[in-house]
């Protein structure tokens, strides 16, 4: 049994040789185990007992060497080249002599076509049960973007399709290009730095991702589920221009537009402005001709309620009412002239009725008033006992009045002298 190694210090370093071995034992522990990736380098020379591959991260930058017998890669029924995707089984090593890591595989499994789609289809429902999916999260377009970010491979078809058609559209769009590669291992950080330098930028208002068509292989990167998360995360709006109209990688899914080519990507992103001009002009148009039927309208309106009578001669009423007082007043005054008519002949018969009754038709007549002067109250005798001999009187005649004294000699009948 061997003793236990004491613990490095600066006084009691360890020997390079035993931090080796105890790496080395410790990795060893790991046994055996299965791992995915894909084949970016494949070294088996002929008459060589041992083949040297390196594995790489589908969606990382990390890679790691590995060694099997050159017979497992002559036996496969899929010709495994450089790009392939495959699943080994191996056990980690680590060589002390030369301090580096590596796995010993004892098997190679290609991954084939059915595999992929169900692995996508695994990682399809767990999105769509975290709500990366759902409708309601997804961003809108703005409807004219400053600039335009665009991902894609460095001078691809996809690149200049949408470059050329926005172009066309409209002559002022600005694109800030970020060229990616979209295929390989080395195609998922790639994309996910530059949609981060995208989604960092002010001025870049909408993002595309975009590539052309391909094997389902070729396409995997964009349903990996590193980059739709990534995706999800943005604020920028995305969108997805990947393939052509049957391709449907999950990036589709998560995107908040998803356009069948980059093309259409193109006329989802930027305005044709032919077309918008022309829907101006017609908005012009609706609203021109709006506004003229609302104007007849309201003067049909306002002609009606000025034909109508009241409005036609407003002051009917005020003429009705001016008509009945003058009535009124006419029969007032008829009425007044005929009662004073009725008044003055009544004045006039009891005039003359007086004047047939006075004194002065009867003075007139031949009678006379005799009134006694000499008293304090002078005043008419009616009686001979009232004209004692000697009183003064005055004797009023139609014509005037004469004064007069009682004569004591007058006759028995008491008439005066």
């Amino acid at each position: 049994m061997t003793s236990p190694t004491p613990p490095s210090t600066a006084e009691n370093p360890w020997p390079v040789r035993t931090l080796s071995f105890k790496l080395a034992d410790w990795i060893h522990r790991l046994g055996q185990v299965w791992v995915e990736g894909q084949l970016t380098q494949i070294n088996a020379r002929p008459g060589t007992r041992t083949a040297f591959l390196t594995l790489r991260d589908t969606a990382a930058e990390m890679s790691l060497s590995v060694t099997c017998d050159p017979d497992l890669l002559r036996r496969s029924e899929v010709p495994l080249t450089e790009g392939s995707r495959v699943v080994v089984c191996g056990r980690p090593d680590f060589y002390t002599g030369r301090g580096t890591l590596s796995l010993r595989v004892t098997d190679i499994r290609p991954v084939g076509l059915g595999q992929l789609l169900a692995r996508i289809q695994r990682v399809r429902e767990l999105l769509a049960a975290e709500g990366l999916f759902d409708t309601r999260r997804k961003q809108a377009l703005p409807f004219l973007p400053h600039t335009v970010g665009l991902i894609s491979g460095r001078g691809s078809a996809a690149q200049r399709d949408i470059v050329a058609v926005a172009g066309q559209r409209w002559e002022s769009v600005r694109f800030r290009v970020e060229d990616s590669v979209v295929q390989g291992p080395a195609a998922v950080p790639s994309i996910i730095e530059r949609l981060d330098v995208l989604d960092a930028d002010p001025q870049v208002e909408v993002i595309i991702i975009a590539r052309g068509g391909g094997s389902v292989e070729d396409l995997l990167p964009f349903s990996d589920e590193t980059l739709l998360r990534a995706v999800a995360a943005c604020r920028t709006p995305v969108v997805s221009a990947i393939g052509h109209e049957p391709d449907s990688p999950l990036l589709d899914l998560v995107a908040d537009v998803r356009a069948a080519t980059p093309t259409d990507a193109a006329k989802h992103v930027v305005p044709d402005v032919t077309a918008e001009m022309a829907g101006l002009e017609a908005l012009r148009q609706r609203s021109a001709r709006a506004l003229r039927n609302w104007v007849h309208r309201e003067e049909r309106l306002v002609d009606g309620l000025r034909a109508r009578p009241v409005l036609a001669r407003p002051t009917t009423m005020i003429d009705d009412h001016e008509r009945t007082v003058e009535r009124l007043r006419a029969d007032i005054r008829r009425s007044v002239t005929h009662r004073l008519d009725v008044e003055t002949h009544r004045h006039e018969q009891y005039a003359a009725r007086l004047a047939t009754l006075g004194p002065a038709q009867t003075l007139a007549r031949g009678y006379a008033v005799v009134q006694r002067v000499d008293t304090d109250h002078p005043h008419a005798v009616s009686s001979v006992d009232d004209l004692p001999p000697g009183a003064r009187v005055r004797i009023r005649v139609a014509d005037g009045s004469a004064n007069a004294h009682v004569d004591p000699a007058a006759d028995e009948q008491g008439e005066p002298s």
